[in-house]
């Protein structure tokens, strides 16, 4: 694990990166009763982007669910972005795209294919990664320019695509006292768009929200949704499938739904959803 790379200083924070692989000392491998060849070859690489909301968190708080990834053979890089306290749309994809081009920059000290990029994202994640399958020359900076920040294939794990749903949705559970947001400013979008009212809100949701942007361009993408999901309603993930079939870019998308599970339950690391999203990346990249 190499921790702590610093990729970008947006908006004057220093953002880093943490890279996972399977390569280690021999000694180590083997104490865990693991005898193999350290891979020597370059290794396709992905990114992983945490949700929580856009709020920012650990970028290191899901190595441990995602290590089987690295275990199969893949270069695993966790990444920062600006959190909703310190940018709004659109700061969180500028650097998710950044860390795309930092990775191509420096693939050969890190022993990266630079061919092969994937992104996978959880919840607020999953928004992003969404956005990066449309590959479009959005949401680019001058860091590390002259290096692309396109990508070969991404999975969404329930992510909010359709922020106008999202902010729907918000304003329905504002209806039950117990609700934690009493206003579309402190919700977890309002805060990510930065508005300030609701008015605001529905003025600027449909330009941050993937599901607008569907285009020939679309790289390979996996959609995976639990069907009792009470925080990103699992209809939002259904009709992002649907209009990407309608677009004829039925090929390039596989929708797995993950039945009976929440929203980031267990049911997603299991062994079955964990074959899946494996075999989505083995196909792509």
């Amino acid at each position: 694990m190499h921790d702590n790379i610093v990729f970008s200083h947006a908006g004057g924070y220093e953002l880093k990166m943490s890279l996972v692989t399977a390569n280690g000392k021999s000694e180590t491998r083997l104490s865990g009763g693991v005898d193999n060849e350290i891979v020597t070859e370059r290794q396709p690489c992905i990114i992983w982007i945490n949700g929580a909301g856009w709020r920012g968190c650990d970028k290191n708080l899901m190595v441990p669910e995602m290590s089987y990834l690295a275990d199969s053979g893949y270069a695993i890089c966790f990444i920062d972005y600006r959190s909703s306290k310190e940018g709004h749309y659109p700061d969180q994809l500028i650097d998710c795209k950044c860390a795309v081009r930092f990775l191509r920059k420096e693939c050969d000290k890190y022993n990266i294919d630079p061919d092969r990029i994937g992104v996978l994202g959880r919840s607020a994640g999953g928004h992003m990664a969404s956005f990066m399958a449309m590959d479009l020359p959005l949401f680019e900076s001058d860091e590390h320019s002259g290096y692309s920040s396109s990508i070969k294939c991404a999975v969404d794990l329930f992510g909010p695509v359709d922020l106008r749903k999202r902010g729907e949705y918000s304003l329905e559970e504002m209806k039950s006292p117990d609700f934690v947001f009493k206003s579309m400013k402190e919700t977890r979008e309002g805060m990510f768009l930065g508005i300030e009212s609701e008015e605001e809100y529905f003025r600027l949701c449909d330009e941050a929200s993937p599901v607008n942007y569907i285009n020939s361009r679309m790289t390979p993408l996996m959609i995976v949704h639990g069907d009792d999901d009470a925080t990103v309603p699992y209809s939002i993930s259904e009709d992002f499938y649907r209009r990407l079939v309608e677009a004829g870019l039925g090929e390039r998308v596989d929708f797995l739904t993950v039945h009976g599970a929440g929203h980031g339950t267990r049911e997603f690391f299991q062994e079955e959803t964990r074959k899946e999203i494996l075999s989505f990346f083995d196909r792509y990249l």
